[in-house]
């Protein structure tokens, strides 16, 4: 099965590229064209195999989400002109992540595991299991890392480093809040519970725009509902959906990101049920198909679908 890996544009009235770790981003003055391509990352490091209709799923989740929660902020997107590429306002991104969580799960679990008591300036009670509810949602912001591992950082810190002004922070707080709870309701309305996410947020203009992808598995862990508290009783797994599953793998197979680690080979099975967790995940929160569209000529019809929205 193809995929996209890696794009290697060249625009004629293109003004910059920035390759991430999962998409490729082309500047055209105050405005940007983001292509979601189907690479895979772990533990702030790219795999070495791309995931089929990975970067579809994201960027169309992502859309459904960006307007569903216009009406909490704006939003940086003008146009989807293909099921891999979004087109919208260029903005200057804020330098951290605004992490908010429901459950104890994933790296707060890890931390709270190992005796943390409190995550990035915000205290936790004792005697919690991994994936109970906490007792509200938590924020815990991350540094916005280019290259390497983004780390924890509390809102005193922030604000000390001078980062983020404190009556911008304080409208982050709230949209994270918000949008936070707009997920909470929707993935419920699913059978689904929004575990936890990470939002990012931009300036034009002098306004604060919500940017990137929300609400995916790349940004999000989702628990089923059904059967969550039986679990949580008996010390079982969760059923979820979300990239976990992968980082899991990974450290079944002695891989964390860490220096002198190699990464574990991918089988082309092992691909295939990432391809279709994506695709569950897609179908569950969405409530409609998936409509895996053709990878022939998919690069050229990503270039045309940029090069025809720019020259229009």
């Amino acid at each position: 099965m193809k995929a996209i890996k890696n794009t290697d544009f060249n625009f004629e009235n293109a003004t910059g590229v920035y390759h991430g770790k999962v998409r490729d981003v082309y500047s055209f003055g105050d405005k940007l064209a983001m292509i979601a391509s189907d690479r895979i990352s772990a533990f702030d490091v790219v795999l070495k195999r791309a995931i089929p209709y990975k970067g579809q799923v994201l960027n169309q989740i992502a859309s459904k989400f960006l307007e569903m929660t216009a009406d909490i902020v704006p939003n940086w997107v003008e146009a989807v002109p293909h099921p891999n590429v979004t087109v919208g306002v260029k903005c200057e991104t804020y330098p951290v992540e605004m992490v908010i969580r429901g459950y104890l799960a994933g790296h707060a679990w890890r931390e709270y595991r190992d005796g943390k008591r409190t995550l990035c300036g915000v205290a936790l009670p004792e005697g919690l299991k991994e994936n109970d509810k906490l007792p509200e949602p938590i924020i815990t912001p991350t540094t916005k890392a280019h290259e390497g591992h983004d780390e924890d950082i509390s809102r005193e810190e922030i604000l000390s480093q001078g980062l983020v002004s404190e009556e911008e922070y304080t409208q982050l707080e709230a949209y994270t809040r918000a949008l936070f709870q707009r997920g909470s309701e929707h993935a419920a309305s699913r059978g689904l519970i929004l575990v936890d996410t990470k939002y990012e947020f931009g300036s034009a203009d002098g306004k604060i725009y919500l940017i990137d992808e929300i609400h995916t598995p790349d940004s999000s862990r989702y628990f089923y509902a059904e059967g969550y508290s039986e679990r949580q009783e008996k010390g079982e797994a969760q059923k979820q959906l979300s990239k976990e599953f992968v980082r899991q793998w990974l450290i079944e197979n002695g891989f964390q990101g860490k220096d002198g680690q190699v990464q574990p080979e991918m089988s082309d099975e092992f691909v295939d049920s990432v391809t279709n967790r994506y695709i569950e995940l897609y179908e569950h929160i969405i409530g409609e198909a998936f409509e895996r569209t053709s990878y022939e000529n998919r690069e050229q019809q990503i270039e045309a679908s940029i090069r025809n929205y720019f020259t229009k």
